[in-house]
Parts: C-alpha cells; sequence; structure tokens
C-alpha cells in the first residue's frame, strides 16, 4: 500500500531527515489526533497580554511531530514572541509534563496574519499521545473593545514518518474588553472586499460590497500588520483603486499585501500581490 503525505515542507523534510537518524517509534494508531486553541472562550482587558495554548485534547493516536498554522487579526491582537523562541514549545514536547527528552527540531515564522510552527521530537523510541500542551502563543490585545478569533488551520501530525489521521482542530475567541456572553451588535450584511487583476502591476482594483454597513473602513497593511495605504471609505457596493502607493505617496515594494475591509467588528481581507 502506497502512503502519500501531502503538502511536505522544506521544514517537514527537514526535520524528517534528522528523525531518520534515530531508530522509528511504533507505527501510529488509527484514532488520529484532536488539537484545539485553549481557553476555546475568554475575555481580556484591553491592552493586556495573554497566552494561547495549543493543546491535544484527549488521549489519541501516537505522534512525534507535528506541523500547523495559527491565524488571527493583527489589527487586533499582536503576537510577542517568546526569548528564546524554544520556550514556545509545550510541555509535552520539551518532556516537562511528558517522557520527551527536550531535545526537538523546531521551526517558528512569523507572517502578518499567521504563524506557522514545525516541531518535531529528536528522542529515540518516544512518542506522545495526550492530552497536554503542545505549544503556546503570547498576545497583546488591542486597545479598543471588540470579538476577535483565532483559527487553527488545517494540521499535520506525524508519527516515524507517516500522517497520522484523521486531525481534527478548533480555534478560539477572544473578547477584548467584552463579555462574550453579551448580544453580539448587529453584523454588516454582505460585507465582502475582492481584488483583481491579481497579481497586478502598479494598480488593483478592489470590489467592495458593504450592503447597509454605512461607513467603513479599508486599508492597505503590509504582511507585518502595519498600514501602507489607507483608502477611501464610502458607502454600499463600490469599485475602489489603490495605485501601488504608500500614504506618504511612495511607491509601495513588491510583495504580498492584505487588504482590509472592516465595519464595526467585521472584517473581511484580502490578499494582494504587488509586482513592478
Amino acid at each position: 500500500m502506497t502512503i502519500r503525505i501531502p503538502r511536505l515542507t522544506r521544514h517537514t523534510c527537514r526535520w524528517l531527515a534528522g528523525a531518520a537518524l534515530l531508530l522509528l517509534a511504533p507505527a501510529a494508531a488509527a484514532q488520529g489526533v484532536s488539537v484545539a486553541l485553549t481557553p476555546a472562550t475568554r475575555t481580556v482587558a484591553p491592552d493586556s497580554e495573554f497566552v494561547v495554548d495549543v493543546t491535544v485534547t484527549e488521549a489519541g493516536a501516537a505522534f512525534n511531530g507535528f506541523e500547523l498554522v495559527v491565524g488571527y487579526d493583527p489589527l487586533a491582537l499582536t503576537f510577542l514572541p517568546a526569548s528564546p523562541l524554544s520556550l514556545q514549545q509545550g510541555c509535552l514536547m520539551t518532556g516537562a509534563c511528558s517522557a520527551a527528552c527536550g531535545t526537538t527540531f523546531h521551526v517558528f515564522s512569523a507572517a502578518g496574519d499567521s504563524l506557522e510552527v514545525y516541531d518535531g521530537l529528536l528522542c529515540d523510541q518516544v512518542s506522545l499521545t495526550g492530552p497536554g500542551q503542545v505549544y503556546q502563543l503570547r498576545f497583546r490585545a488591542a486597545a479598543t473593545p471588540q470579538v476577535t478569533a483565532l483559527s487553527l488551520r488545517p494540521a499535520a501530525f506525524y508519527e516515524a514518518g507517516l500522517l497520522v489521521a484523521p486531525v481534527t482542530t478548533a480555534g478560539c475567541l477572544v473578547g477584548i474588553g467584552m463579555a462574550l456572553d453579551a448580544p453580539p451588535p448587529p453584523a454588516p450584511p454582505a460585507l465582502a472586499v475582492r481584488a483583481w487583476p491579481n497579481p497586478c502591476r502598479g494598480r488593483v482594483q478592489l470590489a467592495i460590497q458593504a450592503g447597509g454597513a454605512g461607513e467603513v473602513d479599508l486599508r492597505v497593511l503590509d504582511m507585518q500588520g502595519r498600514t501602507v495605504r489607507r483608502l477611501p471609505a464610502g458607502t454600499g457596493a463600490r469599485s475602489v483603486e489603490w495605485d501601488g502607493t504608500t500614504d506618504a505617496g511612495a511607491r509601495a515594494p513588491a510583495g504580498v499585501y492584505l487588504v482590509r475591509l472592516g465595519a464595526g467588528n467585521a472584517v473581511r481581507q484580502a490578499r494582494v500581490t504587488l509586482l513592478w
């Protein structure tokens, strides 16, 4: 039987090469892995710091490595990296609450709205089954009260180089200065933003759909979450052009940008690749 492993990244391949130097652990069990951002809901004070755990929530299939991506809104949350980055690893991976030896292959990268993690044990004949913490991330909340979500995008877990399946994931909600059990404000109808052509050369048209949302906020962000250009807000459905320049009138560097459309607590984003 041939086992296909989807989307092996260069980081994963490097970890698998290191793991191959050790004796292979037993093959993974069939019940899969359940992983979530925990706690599932919480309320934090504006401009405060808090930690989100990546947790294997129950005992399941054995694994000795994983890769995952956590998505978040950079206008609501600011990621605060640990120093050294190895402190972000969870107690299951470091051996603080497991039989792991504490030696890992760990790669971490941060983009404007997402955090990518690759972590694998380099321990002879050691596998994990959970429950327990595999990673932790620290954020600072925005000063403006709002509700924001963190997503755990499709994750992959490995046992001795083999893909463990199925993997179920769950994100979390954070109320910044707002109780999550309070009735949320009504969401603006049919909020959407679309960019074309994409990739674009210098100029891009943005199709805005805001229904009856009234005045909205439209801006272009770089991949670190910084505002590059504020665009005319207006109301209703319309087309807005971004000419590839910054608020200062300079030409923005070629690269990937986020177009953010906001109305109240609702946000929609589109990625734009700018070419010159």
